[in-house]
């Protein structure tokens, strides 16, 4: 079985057509196990495997050995009784058609791809204006890439100046905003990577010069999948105004990072943000700048509900490194990477 085949285990006809037809739209094989005998033969050696649901219950009763990546497949709805069967064959997961076409395919890309990952993804965002959300960002990404780790730092803000730039990537080739939004339909992880301005490990995700149109929520999903399923750690700089875009990208964050300044003015902005980071769902942090301040940094994450993660002074020769291209991130010592680095170690991606 090649690195890219993928095992469905069934002997229904018409199961077997729509698998058949959603992993030819995926670019991956698919090896098909019409027994027991023939599925426990690849069981362990397919990088993915799809049950049905026809045969579910006999090969629950065969035993085979635990294993990742196993998803029971069925036709809407998938019986309650089923259930038990799942659980004892390993199945992370049971979905039904035509419902699952999409995560199916999603699924079945990450085969097609090489990897199954799913990365962990940080949004950032500025309580108010000016607060160095971008900055921040640039910074975090920056931080935590390197050849073996690879990092995707996306641009979701068309108002800003740019991130790339940030990152001294801004006249380094490759593809933009502009040019995916053209392209309809899913991206390989691999493709989108090697597509991207890059340099040791990072890869930059933003808009080129000139007009902005604005992007589709569809794009940005299906853009941000394969960045999270070829990456090591994805981070988006959010606008503080979060559209239907900003929402779509916020729903597929792991975290969500609020930046502020310790005065009373962006304290104020801020708790309008924290509101709507909170209704994500998704663990929302910190980060506070102004050292000096009266007001007290632990107060201020109480004051919005958020878990505290830095407190950061400014650091020196900030606009000089990015103006030379180096980044945000010249010395691993400097504010900027300990505030990185106290993310990673809270989200868990060191």
């Amino acid at each position: 079985m090649s690195a890219a085949t993928a095992l469905l285990v069934t002997a229904e006809h018409r199961l077997l057509d729509d698998m058949l037809r959603l992993a030819a739209a995926a670019g991956v094989m698919m090896e098909v196990a019409h027994d027991i005998p023939a599925a426990l033969r690849s069981w362990t050696a397919a990088p993915v495997v799809l049950v049905g649901t026809d045969l579910l219950p006999d090969l629950a009763a065969a035993a085979p050995v635990r294993r990742g990546q196993v998803h029971v497949v069925g036709a809407a709805p998938v019986p309650d009784k089923l259930f038990r069967d799942a659980l004892a064959v390993g199945a992370a997961t049971v979905v039904d058609l035509p419902a699952a076409e999409s995560w199916l395919v999603e699924r079945l890309t990450d085969v097609a791809d090489g990897t199954a990952q799913s990365a962990l993804t940080v949004a950032v965002v500025g309580g108010s204006g000016g607060a160095g959300a971008t900055t921040f960002a640039a910074a975090l990404a920056q931080y935590a890439a390197s050849p073996a780790r690879p990092v995707i730092l996306v641009d979701a803000d068309p108002l800003g100046a740019g991130i790339d730039r940030v990152v001294g990537l801004d006249e380094a080739d490759g593809v933009r905003w502009g040019s995916l939004a053209q392209s309809p339909g899913r991206f390989s992880s691999r493709s989108l990577r090697e597509a991207l301005p890059q340099r040791g490990g990072l890869g930059v995700l933003t808009w080129g010069p000139g007009t902005r149109p604005p992007l589709a929520a569809g794009t940005v999903r299906e853009v941000l999948s394969a960045a999270q399923r070829g990456s090591h750690l994805v981070v988006v700089d959010l606008p503080r105004h979060l559209d239907a875009v900003g929402s779509e990208v916020l729903s597929r964050c792991s975290h969500a990072l609020l930046v502020t300044w310790l005065s009373m003015e962006s304290v104020a902005a801020s708790s309008r943000i924290a509101v709507r980071l909170a209704d994500s769902g998704r663990p929302v942090h910190l980060l506070t700048r102004g050292r000096g301040s009266a007001l007290d940094p632990q107060e201020v994450a109480r004051t919005l509900g958020t878990s505290l993660l830095a407190s950061m002074s400014d650091q020196r020769r900030l606009e000089e490194w990015i103006a030379l291209g180096l980044g945000p991130v010249h010395s691993r010592r400097g504010p900027l990477a300990r505030a990185a680095a106290s993310v990673l170690t809270t989200v868990g991606a060191r």
